[in-house]
């Protein structure tokens, strides 16, 4: 499991138990323990993305509301949902997951920097809500 992925479980732990008010502050908190370097815990592309999903309700008991203003990342997060909704298989897979996110997109070519590695561990850890 990488690292933002354990950032992120470990940031829904804290915000379950109340050590963080909301989502924000359980990232930072979350990559405080679990990430070593300055430089990674500032890293936004996978806190964009855990956020974004916050925002749109779709972590557990985890209320929706206004949390990043990362909206490609976020994009990128909530799409990867859509397709593990329709293709679960696509969690043994972040590469080929990416790949899906970005097909017919303007940058195909892009790699992506940890946000489907967030996606697949809330995923997998089944703190991603199913649609009614």
């Amino acid at each position: 499991m990488t690292t933002y992925a354990k950032t992120a479980l470990q940031a829904v732990k804290l915000y379950y138990n109340k050590a963080a008010g909301n989502p924000s502050a359980a990232w930072k908190m979350a990559a405080e323990i679990c990430v070593p370097t300055l430089e990674g815990r500032k890293k936004g592309c996978p806190k964009g993305a855990f956020l974004g999903l916050c925002e749109e309700g779709w972590v557990i008991d985890v209320t929706s509301g206004n949390y990043t203003k990362s909206k490609l990342n976020k994009n990128y997060a909530v799409q990867a949902v859509r397709l593990l909704r329709s293709n679960p298989h696509l969690a043994n897979d972040v590469a080929a997951l990416w790949g899906e996110v970005m097909r017919g997109g303007d940058d195909e070519n892009k790699r992506h920097n940890q946000q489907m590695d967030v996606v697949v561990a809330l995923w997998n850890a089944k703190l991603i809500t199913q649609p009614d």
